[in-house]
C-alpha cells in the first residue's frame, strides 16, 4: 500500500465515526499530511457543524501551508449550512489535495477539484476510489434518486425461514450476529418494520450497544393493528416511532395512539396496504439516506418487488426448521429463474455460528 493509499484509508475510517449521523450529508473525513507526518485531521460530526476539511485545518498542530491533505470526498465548491470547503483549503495554502471520489452532488460535481486547480493547488483524484464509493453508497444513492438507499435484513434458518411453524423465531440467529444487527442499526436513519414484527415479537427496535444511537423507528401498518401499548410504542428515546399506515386506518384507529409516543403517517393504500414508496419519500424528506429492512417476509418481498431494495444481509442460523417454517420472503411472483433477482458483489462470512451473506441488486 503506498502512502496516499495509507492516509486516504485514514480518512476512510474517520468519516465512518460518524455513519448514521450526517444525514443527509455524507461521511467525509480529512487528513493533513507534510513529509509522513500528521498535521491535523477531522471529520463531519453532523449535519450544519463544520466539514471534515475545516475540522481538520483548526485541529492541525502546526502551519499546513505546503501540506498535503487528503479526503473521501471531493471538497465542496458552493455555500450551504456551510462555507465551501474547497476555498478553505484554498485560503490555507496547501500545495496538494488527494481526493477518493468526485462528489456525485450535481451542486459539486467536479466543481470543487476545478476550484482548487485554477488556484496551482495539485490535486490527486480516484485513490481508494471503490472503498471512498462504498463509504457514501447510501449518499449517492440518495442524491441520484431522491430516495433513501435501502439494505434488507433478514435472519433465518439454513434453509430459508424466519420462524417455525407456531411463528416463534426466537432465536434463529446467535449472539454475536444479534450484536452486529444493532452495530447495523447504529450506522442508518431508520429502521422498518411490518405490523406482524411487532404483531409477533414486541421489539423495542433500539441500539443497544455502548456509544450508540437509536434510528427513527418506522412500521408499517396499513389497519392500525399493533397494540397502542407495545414497547415500540412507549419508549424512552431521541429517536421517534412513526406508523405509516392508509389514510383509511388512520381516520378510523388513529385516536388510539394519541397517548402514546407514536406518530401516525397517514399515506395511500390500496387494499388495506401501505404503498412503500410514499413511504420512503416521506422518510427521504425528513433527510433519512439510509434505511434499514429489518422485515418481515412481506413487506421484504414487497420492497424487493418495487425496486426499492439495494443490498441484502442475510443472517443464516445453525439450524434447519423445515417447510412448514415461515419463509424469509413471501412470493414474488418470479416463474423462471432467468426472472429472479439477480444479485452482485456478493460476500460471505462468519459470525459465531452463524454465516452471513451480504450482496447488492444488480439494476
Amino acid at each position: 500500500m503506498n502512502t496516499d493509499e495509507v492516509f486516504m484509508r485514514r480518512a476512510v475510517d474517520l468519516a465512518l465515526r460518524a455513519q448514521g449521523r450526517t444525514s443527509p450529508n455524507p461521511v467525509v473525513g480529512a487528513v493533513i499530511v507534510r513529509d509522513g507526518r500528521v498535521l491535523g485531521e477531522g471529520y463531519h460530526r453532523r449535519a450544519g457543524l463544520p466539514h471534515a476539511e475545516v475540522e481538520a485545518l483548526r485541529k492541525a498542530t502546526h502551519p499546513v501551508r505546503g501540506a498535503t491533505v487528503y479526503v473521501n470526498l471531493e471538497p465542496c465548491s458552493h455555500y450551504g449550512r456551510t462555507p465551501p470547503c474547497a476555498q478553505a483549503l484554498i485560503e490555507a495554502g496547501v500545495a496538494r489535495v488527494v481526493i477518493g471520489m468526485t462528489d456525485p452532488n450535481p451542486r459539486v460535481r467536479g466543481r470543487g477539484i476545478r476550484r482548487l486547480r485554477r488556484a496551482g493547488i495539485a490535486v490527486t483524484t480516484g485513490i481508494l476510489k471503490e472503498l471512498c464509493q462504498r463509504t457514501n453508497e447510501d449518499f449517492a444513492v440518495a442524491i441520484r434518486t431522491g430516495l433513501p438507499f435501502v439494505t434488507l435484513k433478514l435472519a433465518a434458518s439454513l434453509d430459508g425461514r424466519i420462524a417455525a411453524a407456531s411463528g416463534d423465531a426466537r432465536w434463529i440467529s446467535g449472539k454475536i450476529s444479534r450484536r452486529k444487527v444493532h452495530e447495523l442499526r447504529n450506522q442508518v436513519d431508520a429502521i422498518l418494520v411490518g405490523a406482524e414484527t411487532v404483531l409477533a415479537d414486541d421489539p423495542q427496535l433500539t441500539c443497544r450497544i455502548r456509544g450508540g444511537r437509536d434510528p427513527l423507528r418506522v412500521i408499517l401498518d396499513g389497519r392500525l393493528r399493533i397494540s397502542p401499548q407495545a414497547q415500540v410504542c412507549h419508549l424512552s428515546s431521541k429517536a421517534a416511532t412513526v406508523i405509516a399506515t392508509t389514510r383509511r386506518a388512520a381516520h378510523l384507529r388513529g385516536a388510539a395512539f394519541e397517548r402514546t409516543d407514536v406518530e401516525i403517517l397517514a399515506l395511500p393504500g390500496k387494499r388495506g396496504k401501505v404503498l412503500l414508496r410514499p413511504v420512503f419519500e416521506a422518510l427521504a424528506q425528513r433527510g433519512a439516506k439510509h434505511v434499514l429492512i429489518e422485515g418481515g417476509g412481506q413487506v421484504a418481498a414487497a420492497a424487493l418487488q418495487e425496486g426499492l431494495v439495494h443490498k441484502l444481509v442475510f443472517f443464516y442460523g445453525a439450524v434447519l426448521l423445515g417447510g412448514d417454517g415461515r419463509a424469509m420472503l413471501a412470493p414474488l411472483g418470479i416463474g423462471r429463474v432467468a426472472e429472479g433477482i439477480k444479485l452482485h458483489t456478493m460476500q460471505m462470512d462468519r459470525s459465531g455460528n452463524d454465516a452471513v451473506v451480504s450482496g447488492y441488486i444488480r439494476t
